[in-house]
């Protein structure tokens, strides 16, 4: 069976203590879905967050002085926003992953969309791994890394990429979801901006925003 998840790199500060988290192995990957418990979320939160933790340069105002709001100011400020990840295909059948590359990001998933339509080969990263989405007839070829002649491969139809495509939105939706509630539980002060962030980086609409408690 082939799974298409979307996926968030990990990669926690030390010490990090402005709202729970799981502990979760360095750069591995989280799956986001509507299944993840409250540290998960704050988690993916966190990182998405730090992913974008970029000084103020002269066309932004200083960052503000507590730190979450110091934290939280590139996710809530910046017009370009950056999650590592991207999605994951897993053929269980075979034991092969393609993953995210170094130049892949979760904000860009869409990408697939336009590739299963025109067919335009789609890379991931560079050397010395080149994950590489390509058609190939009327099949659709992920080449887990392009600079090797004998790479692991995924191989499906688009019918069914479409499909699984469909799930990994579903996932995302799901994910922005929980994550909403969770920002009116932990970041009450911020609950709206981030929320808007959020569904910014994931390019989806954004969820209603839960009441204040």
């Amino acid at each position: 069976m082939i799974v298409v998840q979307p996926v968030l790199e990990i990669y926690t500060p030390d010490g990090f203590d402005l709202w729970p988290i799981a502990e979760i192995e360095p750069f591995s990957f989280l799956p986001l879905s509507g299944d993840l418990s409250p540290a998960e979320v704050g988690t993916a939160v966190m990182r998405i967050a730090g992913c974008n933790d970029i000084a103020p340069d002269g066309d932004r105002p200083p960052r503000p002085a507590d730190a979450l709001s110091s934290f939280l100011d590139g996710l809530l400020t910046l017009e370009c926003l950056f999650a590592a990840g991207g999605l994951r295909v897993t053929d269980s059948s075979t034991g092969v992953t393609f993953a995210p590359g170094c130049c892949d990001g979760l904000e860009d998933w869409r990408d697939w969309h336009q590739f299963v339509d025109d067919g335009t080969l789609l890379g991931f990263g560079h050397e010395p791994v080149s994950p590489v989405a390509e058609r190939v007839g009327d099949r659709i070829r992920l080449t887990v890394n392009a600079e090797q002649s004998d790479s692991p491969l995924i191989e499906l139809s688009d019918t069914e990429l479409r499909h699984l495509l469909a799930g990994a939105e579903r996932d995302l939706t799901d994910f922005l979801a929980l994550a909403a509630d969770w920002a009116s539980e932990h970041l009450p002060a911020h609950c709206a901006p981030v929320i808007v962030a959020l569904a910014r980086v994931l390019d989806l609409p954004r969820p209603a925003i839960p009441p204040e408690p």
